[in-house]
């Protein structure tokens, strides 16, 4: 079973990094938008990136996941302390970093789009939405590795070749 939600929780964690890494690989670019096209883009393409669209709960059952499997893993020292790291990690990303720098973001532009006009700041809530999602993609890689790494700390051992002998005999 630990196996199991090992995996799911670092493949959750894994799914939630790509999105986090395609706002990062897209700042580039989109620094040479103008106001108008950074907003038709804003509310165009990324209107399936959160809930109800299942991209919006991953991230959440990634940290579930997480959190999950550190229960599981919580008599073994070394495993327990990387995955609460990797959950701190994901806690720090979603709620706080996303509601404190991304959700602002998100809203002024969505209502922006409905006025039909840009908010007289639009450059500074684009970087607050990059610089969110730049911040978000270090926390998701960083969780990442910290489940890596717990992968291979020993919680869940592998059989040698006497416990495979052993219950073979028995």
């Amino acid at each position: 079973m630990l196996r199991v939600w090992q995996t799911i929780a670092i493949t959750l964690v894994a799914l939630t990094m790509g999105t986090s890494s395609a706002h990062v690989l897209e700042w580039p670019a989109k620094l040479h938008y103008t106001g108008e096209f950074y907003l038709r883009l804003q509310t165009s393409l990324y209107a399936y990136w959160g809930p109800p669209s299942i991209t919006g709960f991953v991230e959440p059952a990634a940290v579930l996941s997480v959190l999950f499997l550190a229960v599981l893993c919580r008599a073994h020292p070394v495993t327990l302390r990387l995955t609460v790291g990797a959950a701190i990690c994901l806690l720090l990303a979603f709620p706080v970093v996303f509601f404190w720098r991304v959700a602002p973001a998100n809203g002024t532009f969505f209502h922006a789009a409905r006025a039909g006009m840009l908010p007289p700041d639009w450059d500074s809530w684009r970087m607050r939405w990059e610089t969110g999602h730049a911040i978000r993609f270090l926390l998701h890689l960083i969780a990442f590795a910290l489940l890596a790494l717990s992968l291979t700390s020993g919680c869940v051992r592998p059989l040698t070749r006497e416990k495979v002998f052993n219950r073979a005999r028995t």
